[in-house]
């Protein structure tokens, strides 16, 4: 019985991933026929749809985290992981920066954190980690360390995005590994809330 719920959860996670990879490879294959060259922004298409309800849903949870942040003066960033096969969130973190006065406090390093020691490992593989703005370098770094098998993001970040903006950790052919990217899922809530938040400051 658990095996077979094992091989079931693990046929849907290579089912997901195997679509993550192929809807950002049709996305990246039109941005190159609109420009006529190669996009510098390789798999980020901020207004795509995602395609798949579950990461609808899930980015809807890191949202609702985002939604927190500035109550400690954190900028709203959102973070979740997830377990494909099952569509179980083991962890859901947000921005604490500010909070926490620690300059690794992203939404992202403290969910793979909190995932880690939830699960009493360090691998989350058959997990994926789900964003409201784009990994940054470090954050980027984590999931490849993670193991996680995808990563999903809303809204781009054009300033420090390093899973395909300024730099893409998560297709770069020298590291052994990388996840499967989607990017702009429910892009524009993500991009609002962060308007809104630095809109707010400059007031």
């Amino acid at each position: 019985m658990r095996r077979h719920a094992r091989d079931a959860a693990a046929a849907s996670a290579t089912d997901l991933t195997a679509r993550i990879a192929g809807t950002m490879h049709a996305v990246t294959a039109r941005i190159a026929r609109g420009r006529g060259d190669e996009p510098r922004r390789r798999g980020v298409a901020p207004s795509e749809p995602s395609g798949d309800v579950r990461l609808d849903e899930w980015m809807g949870v890191a949202l609702d985290e985002a939604r927190a942040a500035p109550a400690h003066g954190d900028v709203p960033v959102g973070a979740v992981v997830v377990e494909i096969g099952t569509g179980k969130v083991v962890a859901a973190r947000h921005n604490e920066r500010e909070r926490a006065g620690d300059p690794t406090a992203h939404a992202e390093i403290l969910a793979v954190r909190d995932a880690a020691l939830a699960l009493g490992r360090w691998r989350l593989d058959g997990y994926a980690l789900v964003v409201t703005l784009e990994p940054c370098p470090m954050c980027a770094g984590a999931a490849w360390a993670s193991r996680v098998d995808a990563v999903v993001f809303g809204a781009a970040d054009p300033k420090a995005g390093a899973v395909g903006s300024l730099y893409n950790l998560a297709a770069d052919p020298r590291l052994n590994h990388g996840p499967a990217v989607t990017a702009g899922v429910r892009a524009a809530e993500a991009a609002a809330m962060l308007r809104e938040f630095f809109a707010e400051r400059r007031t």
